[in-house]
């Protein structure tokens, strides 16, 4: 059985929450452009050189752009840095919107009150900005009557069209009918 080591605990957990950029002592290059925490350029100088730099104005040297001629680096805070790059992940993150497809199940003999309660569902899971799965099960002699689903599904959709719109339109799948709504772009 492995022994537990709490170093490699430590550097492994230090490797998942670090990114591909090399900082500091990670770089191996020997030349390196360097720019300023302002900008500006400061040339072509070797990594002594802009480690020396970097560590005068008390930031971090950070490789940028390793595949360039020679790498670029760049002279900066590295902890802000990797800070606001979390807060724009998050930010992003929370500004998302997960569309999630909703189904509704019609049967062929539908009732118009259930019929309503089924258009009311559908109205409001398009409000919310959800797409709408449509679908009717064919049980037994049924299956003998495909244009009745049809029907139905087409008073479905004409019921709905004020506020949605045909993704796709009724398709008959072995023994189910499936059509698919869409909010309307606004």
């Amino acid at each position: 059985m492995p022994r537990f080591s709490f170093y490699s605990y430590i550097w492994r957990c230090f490797n998942i929450g670090r990114q591909e950029l090399q900082i500091n002592e990670e770089i191996r290059d020997k030349e390196l452009r360097v720019i300023g925490s302002d900008g500006e350029q400061l040339g072509i100088m070797s990594l002594s050189q802009a480690l020396e730099k970097a560590e005068s104005m008390n930031l971090d040297l950070v490789k940028i752009a390793p595949q360039a001629k020679p790498p670029v680096c760049k002279i900066m805070d590295y902890g802000k840095y990797r800070f606001e790059q979390a807060k724009r992940e998050k930010e992003a993150r929370k500004n998302q919107h997960v569309v999630d497809i909703k189904e509704i199940r019609l049967s062929l003999n539908i009732d118009t009150h259930d019929f309503n309660t089924k258009l009311s569902h559908a109205e409001r899971f398009i409000k919310g900005g959800n797409k709408i799965k449509v679908s009717i099960r064919f049980r037994g002699r049924e299956m003998g009557h495909p244009e009745l689903g049809l029907d139905v599904m087409s008073k479905f959709a004409e019921a709905c069209a004020e506020f949605a719109n045909i993704e796709k339109p009724a398709k008959l799948e072995g023994r189910n009918m499936l059509m698919f709504l869409s909010p309307k772009t606004k």
